[in-house]
């Protein structure tokens, strides 16, 4: 089973923490990729739109007679084959949410853990506790802690925290997710990950959960003993 290690806000060693071989084991890529997908795609405004020609402004009367002119035969201003006409089959509003399974959305997320264990940018901190609500103080926090680039801080719970929210929230590149809000997207966008310790252990439960639960609607049930099949009826042919 593979451990990692626990820091302080100081950057001191403060202990070791076991993974679960379920959570942190195997990455599906292909999982990983489906999951950040959806949540683009869930996050897209979808209020893109153009005019049609019953939308556009203009008159709708008929410029010239349909015979006799000599000219093409055209019924109104707006239509889309002049300058300023309407838009045929353009984009109108819609949602580009989908559904996206539960179960699927889980393994994606222990996929991202993982990758991110792999990589070494997965990092473990005994607990956010942030003294005062400064942004100079937290920056030098994640310089001991040897953070650079962006970041992503999860915690058991930012709305008790609110030192840490206020002292964070001024910094570039970096956001505050709560464990139970977390997301594969989080996880992949951001070079490095760091966990309070409670909220991982929480986390790593759930997903362990999960895991288990599945492998088990996975195994196959037992086959019933087939019952022995029936006599046939002996043809007048085998009685003679």
């Amino acid at each position: 089973m593979a451990t990692i290690d626990i820091y302080n806000l100081s950057g001191a060693k403060a202990g070791t923490m076991e993974l679960a071989e379920e959570v942190f084991g195997a990455v599906n890529e292909d999982l990983l990729w489906e999951a950040i997908t959806h949540y683009r795609a869930s996050a897209r405004a979808g209020t893109h739109a153009t005019k049609n020609r019953w939308r556009v402004s203009g008159s709708g009367k008929k410029l010239w007679k349909q015979k006799g002119t000599g000219r093409a035969r055209i019924g109104s201003i707006r239509s889309p084959l002049w300058r300023h006409g309407g838009t045929v089959h353009g984009p109108q509003p819609r949602s580009y949410d989908y559904a996206f399974p539960k179960k699927k959305l889980l393994g994606a997320l222990r996929s991202a853990l993982a990758s991110k264990f792999a990589d070494g940018k997965l990092m473990v901190v005994e607990s956010f506790d942030v003294k005062e609500p400064k942004t100079k103080l937290f920056r030098e926090a994640l310089d001991k802690l040897k953070v650079e680039g962006t970041t992503l801080l999860v915690d058991i719970s930012t709305a008790e925290n609110k030192n840490l929210e206020l002292g964070s929230r001024n910094i570039d590149g970096l956001e505050l997710v709560r464990a139970n809000e977390v997301h594969p997207y989080h996880i992949m966008r951001y070079t490095h990950v760091v966990f309070a310790r409670p909220a991982l252990e929480k986390l790593q439960d759930s997903l362990k959960k999960s895991a288990t639960r599945r492998q088990h609607e996975a195994e196959p049930v037992e086959e019933e003993k087939k019952k022995p099949a029936r006599r046939l009826r002996k043809t007048k042919a085998e009685v003679a």
